[in-house]
């Protein structure tokens, strides 16, 4: 079978790593999303995935190592050097550092966050309490606030216990530990619903590999990485019905 006459496409730079499972988890995403029927019809991507980029938990939760900016910052010039026409990030707690990313930048860096909020407010604009399962890091920073404040929206976070537990799963997740366990999420997730949340976000790429263990619950569920993922593949093809499109 020929190549199919597909328009010229963006390549994607793809800064991983954060983790890399979470990494090949958005790039499965991406083909999954991309209407193809031979391999030219596919979006290219450079990909960096780098594990050794500085715990993004020690740096913002614990406070007691280096910022990662600057490896994120290198690894953004790398992909650009490579070809890269627009960057992704598929880690939410590394947008801590997207302003200094963007600076730095001369091509356009997708903001997950203010892309998650965009598409959440699109596809429930009746939803108004947002709970979030997301690292710790997330709530110390405020990084969600922002994107659905401006969206007339409320963010709902596990109570302490809850949350304790969902870092535990993040982080044996990272580590590929057998115990990991899916009940865990599905329970912090049924919290959020009882304190009031009538729709959710996972925002840890990390749990976004459990996302299918919510899918039976009584409220509309968004993924930070399926969002993404949908976003990569809108800016690459240049059809603009997808940048709404879930």
């Amino acid at each position: 079978m020929g190549a199919s006459n597909t328009p010229a496409k963006l390549t994607a730079g793809i800064l991983g790593g954060m983790g890399p499972e979470a990494t090949v988890d958005l790039l499965q995403r991406i083909i999954n999303l991309t209407p193809a029927e031979v391999d030219e019809d596919h979006i290219r991507m450079v990909i960096d995935c780098d594990p050794a980029v500085p715990s993004r938990i020690e740096a913002i939760i614990e406070g007691s190592g280096p910022s990662p900016a600057p490896a994120l910052i290198a690894m953004a010039e790398g992909l650009i050097h490579q070809g890269a026409d627009f960057l992704a990030i598929p880690c939410n707690t590394a947008h801590h550092y997207i302003n200094e990313i963007t600076a730095a930048s001369t091509v356009p860096v997708v903001n997950m966050l203010d892309n998650a909020a965009l598409r959440v407010h699109g596809a429930a604009p009746g939803a108004h309490r947002v709970g979030l399962l997301a690292s710790t890091a997330i709530q110390i920073t405020s990084l969600y606030d922002g994107p659905f404040a401006e969206r007339d929206k409320t963010l709902v976070f596990p109570d302490a216990s809850s949350q304790e537990r969902l870092m535990a799963l993040i982080m044996m997740i990272k580590g590929k530990r057998a115990e990991a366990n899916t009940a865990e999420l599905l329970d912090c997730a049924q919290g959020l619903i009882a304190r009031g949340a009538d729709c959710l976000l996972i925002a840890c790429t990390e749990l976004s590999l459990l996302a299918d263990t919510l899918a039976e619950l009584p409220v509309p569920i968004f993924d930070s990485a399926d969002l993404l993922a949908r976003e990569v593949v809108a800016r690459a093809l240049g059809e603009a019905a997808l940048l709404t499109a879930l």
